[in-house]
């Protein structure tokens, strides 16, 4: 439980840097980000995999490149849903979604859930 809410306080904490790094986005605060945190988790754990099958032709050929046209769509459905964390258009969300799962994916090394990479040729 103490490790689910670090991962949550932490995805938080990335989502307060984005600002930093793309213009078009604005996090008012510590609470907007912790809830903007967990709409993003609902709605990729919920939605995300009901649209990547509805759009497994158009993903297969772009060669895997509209499933990133649809996480930039999740991200940015979230910053409307939250008050507080705003997107100003769908570039920004785009990169603010991929700026964000590098930023989850290492809070997720950090505390030693990445998955580990699989080894060919090995037991």
């Amino acid at each position: 439980m103490l490790k689910l809410l670090a991962r949550w306080a932490l995805n938080a904490l990335a989502l307060m840097v984005l600002p930093a790094l793309i213009s078009s986005i604005t996090v008012a605060g510590f609470v907007p980000a912790l809830v903007a945190a967990l709409v993003i988790g609902l709605l990729n754990a919920l939605l995300r995999p009901i649209l990547l099958i509805l759009t497994l032709p158009v993903t297969i050929v772009s060669l895997g490149i509209f499933a990133l046209v649809i996480n930039g769509l999740l991200f940015w459905a979230a910053s409307g849903l939250v008050p507080g964390v705003h997107i100003a258009g769908f570039w920004g969300a785009f990169w603010g979604a991929i700026v964000y799962s590098v930023l989850s994916w290492l809070v997720d090394m950090a505390l030693g859930d990445a998955r580990p990479q699989m080894r060919i040729g090995r037991n």
